[in-house]
């Protein structure tokens, strides 16, 4: 079985308020993040929540996703993968890794990544836009212990780079895989392409 993870538990500092929470479209970012992942090939969902946690929840508990609790957000991003992988079933196949202030990714290109895993067996796939890696990073589960005794100062990108003979790139035709919204100016640079769609 093949899981979304999307990583919601950060703090929103550099907007200063929460991000996840605005406006994008009809729906918040963090439900229309949901929503392409819903809309993918992916067959589970579990969101990574921390900071705000209680507004978050209240905004998409009543969707078809789980949801695991980060107490140690703060300490960046790692942990809040490392808290997903531990909630995870020891079934689990695969997990595509999403960033919830990542709301112009496509399905289309969700599915890219996961047919290239399927078909190729690899345990590192990445979607890539103009020779740029972005998001999401499938990881397969054979990397689980790996990614609990990774360093936190650097992230995935360690186990990205320790294992670079069971990488495999996929080339995508969307710049929204490395776009993601951490000020103001972003949000509104990715509410004017939206409009553009």
């Amino acid at each position: 079985m093949i899981w979304a993870m999307i990583l919601a538990a950060g703090e929103s500092k550099r907007m200063g308020k929460p991000k996840l929470l605005l406006p994008f479209g009809e729906k918040t970012m963090i439900e229309t993040v949901i929503d392409r992942v819903i809309q993918s090939k992916v067959e589970k969902i579990l969101v990574v929540l921390g900071s705000n946690r209680e507004k978050i929840e209240k905004k998409i508990g009543n969707l078809p996703l789980e949801i695991a609790v980060n107490p140690d957000f703060k300490e960046g991003m790692l942990s809040s993968v490392q808290r997903g992988l531990e909630a995870l079933p020891e079934e689990a196949q695969a997990v595509l890794v999403f960033l919830g202030d990542q709301p112009s990714i496509p399905s289309e290109v969700i599915d890219s990544v996961i047919n290239a895993f399927r078909k190729t067996g690899k345990g590192i796939v990445l979607p890539v836009y103009k020779g740029e890696r972005g998001h999401p990073v499938l990881i397969d589960m054979k990397y689980r212990h790996e990614v609990e005794n990774l360093n936190p100062e650097v992230g995935l990108r360690e186990l990205v780079y320790g294992q670079p003979d069971d990488i495999l790139e996929v080339e995508v035709d969307d710049a929204g895989i490395l776009r993601d919204i951490n000020v103001i100016e972003d949000y509104m640079r990715e509410i004017k392409n939206k409009s553009k769609v």
